[in-house]
């Protein structure tokens, strides 16, 4: 199975053998792609379909809303903390980068950039919420509720204490250098530590 871009990025740059928590881990893709890996991956997931989904292939995933769920789990109780995609979606970004740092020793985050010159164009000349590749679905149909960019999360990040230690930007399946990366990117991955 071939993996998002975002998910192969951090696919490749989690250490074989580790702890990883896979937070809204969807369908497993990146789970299978750390189980091959030999990591000791986790995952939790809201949607009943996926985490049934995720337990038929054998993998360890809990139905949880993270936005509650992450204060169960240990401080450093993982070498990863995966959210992909999904940052976007919590009740309070902020705190959820908090509890992602709490619990891994390093946390992944990807998610789409609502600054990318499409969207930006779809608002100004279209007069409407876009539909991208990034951003499928009508306005009210998405579960997008924070509106991110990559200039809004490395704020953040520095708001938080939060180390940026890699970060990568993509166009589709193209990776794109750091260069305009706001205007540029159509989503964003980053490897933070505290």
């Amino acid at each position: 199975m071939s993996l998002r871009p975002d998910l192969a990025v951090i696919a490749s740059h989690v250490a074989p053998g580790s702890r990883a928590l896979d937070i809204g881990c969807g369908d497993g893709a990146l789970m299978l792609a750390l189980s091959a890996k030999q990591c000791d991956v986790r995952g939790i997931e809201i949607d009943a379909r996926c985490v049934e989904r995720c337990v038929s292939q054998g993998l360890s995933v809990v139905q949880g809303d993270a936005d509650r769920d992450l204060a169960d789990y240990p401080d450093k109780g993982f070498d990863y903390a995966i959210l992909s995609q999904t940052l976007q979606t919590a009740a309070r970004p902020d705190r959820m980068l908090d509890e992602l740092l709490r619990v891994g020793r390093r946390a992944f985050v990807s998610f789409p950039n609502f600054a990318h010159w499409r969207t930006r164009a779809a608002l100004m000349f279209g007069g409407r919420m876009p539909v991208t590749r990034a951003i499928p679905v009508s306005w009210y149909a998405t579960q997008n509720i924070h509106h991110v960019t990559v200039k809004d999360f490395r704020d953040l990040a520095k708001e938080k204490g939060a180390r940026i230690e890699r970060e990568w930007f993509f166009a589709g399946e193209r990776q794109l250098g750091r260069a305009g990366a706001n205007g540029r990117a159509e989503f964003a991955v980053f490897e933070l530590s505290r």
